[in-house]
């Protein structure tokens, strides 16, 4: 009898426990449901708003074609925005843009993955924990602070070391942007490299690899697809740029042939020329046909990424 009660109460005792625990799991289920919900809707609404900036951008630039020839306007080599006539070439932007940047992704490429392999892969624990931060920080420093330092310690130094009239260059800006993209670089770089399996790194070891060739043979080809998002976001890191090129460029607005020539980018044309151009003109429609230009080029910028990140993963 004393076992048959015994078992009762245990069986009581479950069944209550169970009782308690249902309205817990159904809960539990409820706030995952909504959490779920809440992701999904921020998710669309993100897209929304990025496609609502695509129709404002496209519906302001359009109208520059009602009193502009499309094609004049895409392949003109001269922008005069005020003359009489305006003249709304975009080549000579659109080639500051691209030299800037192709210099500050030649400059920031090797600069910035070989110090995430070096912080990844060779640099001590003690030092490790200095550089992270310190790259981190970098990341930080407001644009006008590095166009300032550009201006009076890179501007005039290579002004000197080229004897150029002017040390507001393409070149100038491209060391500055490069500055400010390389956090970017080195984070994403570094984290893609920590995240390849540590039997990889055993196996090259253990076959007499060193830690160099393990590095460059090894982890970082397994690391390519992060690697490569890396630069690519460091890139719409550049093409995004204000402040800095708007600084540090010469802001002349002709066709460059070198590096050492001032130019004239997208961006900086945008804040430079918003503020004081008239709504509803010709120059106005043209700043917005520049800002869609730029929305399209750092949008397939960052696909790209996308789409070698999931390349990678599988």
């Amino acid at each position: 009898m004393k076992g048959q009660h015994s078992q009762s109460a245990d069986g009581g005792g479950a069944a209550c426990a169970a009782t308690l625990r249902r309205p817990s799991v159904k809960l539990r289920l409820f706030r995952e449901k909504v959490i779920e919900i809440a992701i999904l809707v921020c998710g669309y609404l993100s897209i929304a708003i990025v496609a609502l900036i695509f129709l404002f951008l496209a519906k302001e630039a359009v109208s520059l074609f009602s009193t502009e020839n499309p094609f004049a306007v895409i392949t003109g080599t001269k922008w005069y925005p005020i003359s009489d006539p305006p003249k709304f070439g975009l080549v000579p932007l659109l080639l500051g843009s691209l030299f800037v940047t192709v210099g500050a992704t030649i400059i920031v490429i090797p600069l910035g993955v070989g110090t995430a392999i070096f912080i990844s892969e060779v640099a001590p624990n003690w030092l490790k924990e200095i550089l992270k931060p310190t790259v981190e920080i970098l990341a930080s420093i407001p644009s006008v602070v590095v166009g300032f330092i550009a201006i009076l310690i890179l501007g005039p130094t290579l002004k000197s070391v080229f004897d150029l009239p002017t040390g507001l260059t393409a070149l100038t800006g491209s060391i500055a942007l490069a500055f400010m993209a390389a956090p970017t670089v080195i984070s994403i770089s570094e984290d893609a490299l920590r995240a390849v399996p540590v039997t990889y790194r055993e196996a090259s070891l253990a076959l007499g690899a060193t830690e160099w060739q393990t590095a460059y043979r090894v982890t970082a080809p397994a690391a390519a697809s992060g690697i490569v998002v890396a630069i690519m976001l460091g890139i719409g890191r550049v093409i995004g740029e204000t402040m800095a090129v708007l600084m540090v460029t010469g802001n002349a607005a002709l066709i460059p042939h070198s590096f050492l020539q001032p130019v004239r980018t997208m961006t900086a044309t945008i804040a430079a020329e918003m503020g004081e151009v008239v709504r509803g003109s010709s120059h106005y429609y043209a700043l917005f046909f520049i800002g869609l230009v730029l929305f399209i080029i750092t949008f397939l910028i960052n696909m790209a990424a996308e789409i070698f990140l999931h390349r990678g993963r599988s």
